[in-house]
């Protein structure tokens, strides 16, 4: 039996991150089934319309007395608090650790950032391709023969950013039950990077990765890297096992099987997928494939995934400015819920326990206006 409330149905977390980490990992809390309200105010700047499913936004004066006393009021009956600042300016606003956890001893409190709250770097600015870089994980991408290549800004902004703050809430929230006590989580983009990098560090100038755009998973290896095909798209090759290069190989009848690990093989390898997968087009190779079992798969733009068999059959509803909600739990499953830009100051606090005639007073500062964005700022 399945049940429309979420996992963390109950847990309330009070959200004033902006652009794309924090707002990442409170989005997967909301889906997870958690209530997010949105702080904004000030110069804080507008959330990312991306991140905004499941949650309120309310517009708080942190100058202002009134505006200082709801978000107390907030917090007592909070379970979370995200934030996103420069080490020690969530202090100079009132809404440090210290003292949120004074006002409510059980709050779990994150702070997101791409450096840490301690380090030499951690007062400097930066963005996902700078953290990749101190990383050490930039200069692990891309072709030898060129320059560092990042993958977008999933890695350090999403991965080692937005979910591992969501990891460590979660993993603080469970010592909770125990303790009944909160604590501080420093989560660190370049700290959840390095985490990610485990393998390819471990196999760093060996015969596995001897360095950047060169080894098993860096796409110079003809059985793990994608082929241009007759109609100008591409597919992608991950043929590393012996039995998946077997079946690769004697799929595209090109003779007796090589040992793929063999580097003075790979030249001949090469050009013989290059040769063969340039005869005909993505969609006829992925035709070729779809019954057997050579990890040999069509690479699909953005716009491709909806109409795609695998993504209609196990994600119907998707959209690209809809994303699963993640993992599938089997008896309180995450849910992708409705996205309001709306600032809906009084009601929230109301609804969050906030007295009346507060809420009403906070409310008044600013007319209610959209919070929509326009990623990225021109």
């Amino acid at each position: 039996m399945t049940t429309k409330a979420g996992p963390l149905s109950g847990v309330r977390v009070v959200d004033m991150s902006r652009l794309s980490p924090g707002p990442y990992g409170s989005m997967l809390l909301a889906d997870l089934g958690a209530d997010v309200v949105v702080v904004g105010g000030g110069r804080s700047g507008l959330p990312v319309p991306a991140f905004g499913r499941g949650k309120e936004y309310v517009t708080l004066d942190l100058k202002n007395e009134d505006g200082r006393r709801a978000l107390q009021a907030l917090v007592q009956g909070a379970d979370v608090f995200l934030e996103g600042f420069r080490p020690g300016v969530a202090d100079r606003l009132g809404v440090g650790y210290r003292a949120l956890s004074e006002v409510n001893p059980k709050l779990v409190y994150c702070s997101v950032t791409g450096y840490g709250q301690t380090g030499t770097l951690a007062q400097r600015a930066g963005h996902d391709i700078n953290y990749l870089a101190v990383s050490g994980a930039l200069g692990a991408f891309g072709p030898h023969d060129g320059p560092p290549i990042p993958p977008l800004n999933t890695l350090a902004d999403f991965a080692g950013g937005g979910m591992l703050a969501a990891f460590g809430i979660l993993a603080a929230l469970f010592e909770r039950e125990r303790s009944g006590r909160g604590q501080y989580i420093d989560a660190a983009m370049i700290d959840g990077v390095m985490s990610l990098m485990a393998m390819p560090f471990a196999d760093w100038g060996n015969r596995t990765l001897p360095g950047r755009g060169d080894g098993v998973l860096a796409g110079n290896m003809p059985a793990y890297r994608c082929y241009e095909c007759a109609d100008g798209r591409y597919v992608a090759v991950g043929a590393l096992e012996d039995a998946f290069f077997e079946r690769l190989w004697t799929t595209l009848d090109l003779g007796e099987v090589p040992n793929q690990f063999d580097r003075d093989n790979w030249p001949k390898i090469e050009a013989a997928l290059k040769e063969t997968f340039a005869t005909r087009s993505r969609d006829e190779w992925a035709e070729v494939f779809a019954d057997i079992d050579a990890c040999v798969t069509p690479v699909l733009a953005p716009d491709e995934l909806a109409a795609h068999p695998y993504v209609a059959s196990r994600h119907p509803d998707f959209r690209l400015d809809a994303v699963p909600a993640v993992p599938v739990l089997s008896r309180t499953p995450a849910e992708r819920r409705e996205t309001s830009m709306q600032d809906t100051t009084e009601a929230s606090l109301i609804r969050w326990g906030v007295d009346a005639d507060l809420a009403a007073r906070v409310a008044a500062v600013e007319h209610e206006r959209p919070l929509g964005l326009s990623w990225p700022p021109m």
